[in-house]
């Protein structure tokens, strides 16, 4: 019995550090596999935008720059304690984008200039009014600029840009209001903290603008560009994949790219934020001073409606259409040449604003496809009244793909004019395309030639004297 009872024993106390063992070792493998994750997570994230990267070394770099406060005696003695305002002011201020910066440096910057001086004010005029009163007074400015503040807040173009501001405003004037010492104290404070937030907020800048800056307004002007593409390829690859064949099969490239413009549904809360820090940012590049970044955000919103029109139209994509052979026959090439034009239309328009060049040759492209709408229409009016043997609940599919390429023939035309608008604001530069430049030459060439020919029949015709008008509509290209 003994024994059998030290085997069981010997069991068990084998069986428990088997169980360790493996439990330790299912924990160093779940420990490695989330080490081995986080390491793939920080690849990706660095290589999707390498300037992640380099803006995590620019913060390193700034707050390293600003901790020297600390290291060198001189310094410290000049500001003492408040140097750990610059520290802080460098982890608040610095963002990703030049514009963020510069926007959050000022509006920190300012606030705290204005509210420490009414500070300094308030507490004044509540000391010298006496104990008794002091603290009614203070209470009351402190309620009256807390609901004052606050209020503004809601505006929208205060929202926008001045939101941070008022929140520093709010909680200097407190700081310096309530305070319980005396006035010289408090101004010695407050001009010891001023400046090294304008220390610390002038090495953010700096850096930020020196350092491979990031600015927002080239991330909006490339963002819109990439936004006009994307729904060009859709487009483009739109009339084959309505009326193509059910035994085809659909290539992955070719659906990627087809969904690639789900992504515009949402970019208008990206655009409004990279054009509220475009703002704040100095000329640069092409991109001068007063930029006009208010027309991105036309152009964006005009974009968005073709892409929401396009979205009612890629449900038609995977869905079977009944409609007769004939039907379709009659209607695919059309269809098919809106589509396209419209596509090429807004490839060249994202070109041309990617590139700020005129955009010349899409309006060729957009003319094009109003033809083709018109054509379309009378086709649908005409087939109507011809088509009384055909149930038409099979016919209302193919018509309304055709009503909603007409609305984007509209958005391609209205995105068109905002980019026109876009070029005279921003003054783009004429293209160089050697191809667009030998069309024009062509056209000049061949209404000269017609001209010349004209004359020539005209005087064949008669001996007398014949006066030709040359009406100069007709000389437009």
């Amino acid at each position: 019995m003994e024994i059998a009872s030290m085997n069981n024993n010997d069991k068990n106390s084998s069986n428990i550090f088997t169980n360790g063992l493996l439990w330790f070792k299912s924990l160093y493998e779940k420990l490695f596999a989330k080490i081995i994750g986080i390491a793939k997570q920080f690849k990706k994230i660095g290589k999707d935008d390498p300037r992640r990267v380099i803006h995590s070394l620019k913060v390193g770099v700034a707050l390293t720059l600003v901790s020297l406060f600390y290291y060198f005696q001189p310094l410290y003695n000049g500001f003492g304690v408040s140097t750990m305002w610059a520290i802080m002011t460098v982890v608040v201020v610095f963002e990703f984008s030049v514009g963020a910066t510069l926007g959050k440096g000022l509006n920190r910057g300012m606030a705290t200039l204005l509210a420490g001086a009414l500070g300094v004010g308030a507490h004044y005029l509540a000391s010298a009014s006496g104990k008794v009163v002091e603290p009614i007074l203070l209470a009351l400015f402190v309620f009256l600029q807390a609901f004052a503040t606050t209020f503004i807040r809601f505006f929208p173009q205060v929202k926008a840009r001045y939101d941070y501001g008022m929140l520093i405003f709010i909680l200097t004037f407190c700081l310096v209001s309530i305070s319980g010492f005396r006035v010289d104290e408090i101004v010695d404070m407050a001009h010891k903290r001023l400046s090294t937030i304008l220390i610390g907020a002038s090495v953010c800048v700096i850096i930020s603008i020196f350092v491979c800056p990031v600015w927002a307004g080239e991330d909006l002007h490339k963002l819109v560009a990439n936004n006009m593409e994307k729904l060009g390829k859709f487009l483009e690859g739109f009339g084959d994949e309505i009326f193509k064949s059910a035994e085809v099969e659909e290539s992955k490239d070719a659906k990627k790219s087809l969904i690639e413009y789900k992504s515009v549904l949402n970019s208008k809360n990206a655009e409004e934020t990279l054009a509220n820090f475009a703002r704040w940012e100095p000329g640069h590049g092409q991109f001068k001073y007063r930029h006009p970044w208010r027309q991105y955000l036309k152009i964006g919103g005009l974009i968005r409606q073709c892409a929401c029109r396009i979205d009612a139209l890629n449900g038609y994509i995977n869905s079977e259409i009944k409609a007769p052979e004939e039907i379709k026959e009659k209607i695919k090439e059309t269809s098919k040449e809106m589509s396209i034009e419209c596509g090429k239309a807004l490839k060249e328009l994202s070109n041309s604003v990617r590139k700020m060049n005129l955009p010349i040759s899409a309006d060729e492209h957009i003319t094009n496809a109003k033809k083709s709408a018109k054509s379309l229409n009378s086709l649908l009016k005409t087939g109507i009244n011809n088509w009384e043997e055909i149930n038409l609940l099979q016919v209302i599919p193919l018509a309304t793909i055709a009503s909603i390429l007409t609305d984007i023939v509209i958005c391609v035309d209205e995105i068109g004019q905002g980019v026109n608008e876009l070029a005279t604001l921003a003054h783009f530069k004429k293209s160089n395309n050697k191809e667009i430049t030998t069309k024009v030459v062509e056209k000049i060439e061949l209404s000269n030639n017609n001209i010349i020919e004209g004359s020539r029949k005209v005087h064949d015709c008669s001996s007398h004297d014949v006066v030709i008008t040359i009406n100069e509509s007709n000389m437009k290209l």
